[in-house]
């Protein structure tokens, strides 16, 4: 990814304003250990506790590493029950990254994260109608296939 990825103006920009990034080399003891680092390249998307939220193993261009890193971060609002603000996030891969292989996952979190916001139900079975028309074959449109029945 040094020759490729990180070069890039854009990636360069994004890492430097989104995220806290940290090299570690795959055999450096503690940390290697500690985040099980078994290949590179290997990110992890940790909270300010340490705690790991989203892992992507292997080469990601340009165009597909923001992404990822922004659907790490959203995971991460996720989990800590910010769900505004994991649809924020969510809403800029979909805008600004549609084509992404991050998409379909964005699409099926974002209506998670509007259930879990409202109690309403009709954000699951939005992402379900939208994973239908746009990602067919997803694995995230057959995660959310039960969602077609809600009302």
């Amino acid at each position: 990814m040094d020759a490729v990825t990180y070069p890039k103006g854009e990636v360069v920009e994004f890492l430097n304003k989104a995220v806290i990034s940290l090299r570690v080399p795959s055999d450096a003891k503690p940390l290697s250990d500690d985040f099980n680092l078994k290949w590179t390249p290997m990110l992890v998307v940790l909270d300010w506790n340490g705690k790991e939220h989203q892992r992507t193993v292997g080469f990601l261009p340009p165009e597909e590493l923001i992404p990822s890193v922004l659907l790490g971060i959203a995971k991460t609002h996720f989990d800590l029950d910010q769900f505004g603000d994991a649809i924020k996030v969510l809403d800029r891969i979909l805008s600004d990254y549609a084509g992404s292989s991050a998409a379909p996952e964005a699409v099926f979190l974002k209506g998670v994260c509007g259930y879990k916001n409202t109690h309403n139900p009709t954000p699951l079975k939005e992402a379900y109608e939208k994973l239908q028309a746009t990602f067919p074959a997803s694995e995230w449109t057959k995660r959310a296939l039960p969602y077609r029945l809600l009302p």
